[in-house]
């Protein structure tokens, strides 16, 4: 038997992400955030979603053992 290969749409939040991000700096009132704060924001969400994917990653690995 084949094992068909299951796509992530990855695009999806991709464009939502780059949707709201292009909206926020057409803002005049991003002007007074300094950069500094700009870069922690992004940093922590990198965080955030880092450990997202590690979580999901440990739930899957948890539902293949069950099965084995």
């Amino acid at each position: 038997m084949k094992t068909r290969r299951r796509v992530v749409p990855f695009w999806v939040p991709l464009l939502f992400g780059l949707t709201s991000l292009s909206a926020e700096i057409g803002k005049p009132s991003l002007q007074a955030v300094r950069t500094v704060d700009i870069v922690q924001l992004l940093v922590t969400g990198m965080c955030l979603g880092a450990a997202l994917v590690m979580f999901v990653w440990f739930l899957r690995d948890r539902r293949g053992d069950r099965a084995a």
